[in-house]
């Protein structure tokens, strides 16, 4: 069997290499623009392409029997079309749910013809790192809505996910929402990471709009669409542990005081 990792050098698509080949899994090939610089483990084949770029996929896909999708929302109908032409059989995509974000990927998937399984996550531990360059500057962290929740994620435990459904069966035609195991408000979330780095953290409850500018030395004109579209979402449907990280690969998820004690790096 080869499984094909598409993102292979980007966040999650890394850690979904890594997960498989900590599952003992062969046949890894990774997807990467630049093979000089993706670094990847020994064992992985390596295969040069880029998800915007469809013609340069037939070549990464023959062979494949399973396959990691990366959302590319402005490509995924031609690379679906080629996935199949090329006999993928099985397709674990990142995405969303189809009213949200991510919908355009999920309704292409499930337009495809192919046997599909979901991963839907909630929001990211690591979007915490947003944070890091207001608190070395200001020593404090500045947000609209301090009591408003969500259950956020490690990116590893989404890759552990990814890896486990692409190598057992059982999985196709599921869609899983991807919770981490505790619900904590963003004030919350601020203290935890104070307890990791030694330090209390003070909350400074600000407008949208100062916060847009407090974030935006890190993230750009993303700044205003996060406070609107994430913070925001998060009052008005915040997203509850969903237990399924455990249930799917048989270990708890990864609570958010762990992950910030094993990245006080990213905040240094």
């Amino acid at each position: 069997m080869t499984i094909l990792v598409t993102g292979a050098t980007a966040n999650i698509g890394r850690k979904v290499v890594d997960q498989l080949l900590g599952m003992g899994a062969s046949g890894i090939r990774a997807l990467t623009s630049n093979p000089r610089k993706a670094a990847l483990p020994d064992g992985v084949e390596v295969a040069k392409g880029y998800l915007r770029k469809v013609e340069t996929l037939p070549a990464a896909l023959e062979g494949v029997d399973r396959l990691y999708l990366a959302p590319t929302p402005d490509t995924v109908v031609e690379v679906l079309k080629l996935a199949r032409a090329a006999g993928v059989r099985h397709v674990v995509a990142l995405s969303g749910e189809p009213e949200g974000w991510w919908g355009d990927v999920t309704r292409a998937v499930d337009a495809s013809g192919l046997a599909r399984t979901h991963l839907w996550p909630a929001d990211f531990m690591e979007n915490s790192t947003m944070w890091a360059e207001q608190l070395r500057r200001t020593g404090a962290i500045r947000e609209p809505y301090p009591d408003t929740a969500s259950a956020p994620i490690a990116m590893d435990d989404i890759a552990r996910v990814a890896a486990t459904a692409l190598l057992e069966d059982g999985h196709a035609g599921k869609a899983y929402p991807l919770g981490g195991p505790e619900k904590l408000t963003r004030a919350e979330l601020v203290r935890q990471l104070g307890v990791a780095l030694g330090r209390e953290i003070p909350f400074l409850t600000v407008s949208p709009e100062e916060t847009v500018e407090a974030m935006k030395p890190t993230m750009g004109e993303a700044a205003a669409w996060y406070v609107e579209s994430v913070l925001g979402g998060f009052t008005e449907d915040p997203v509850l542990p969903t237990g399924s990280v455990e249930e799917i690969t048989g270990r708890p998820g990864t609570t958010f005081a762990a992950w910030a004690a094993a990245h006080t790096a990213d905040f240094a």
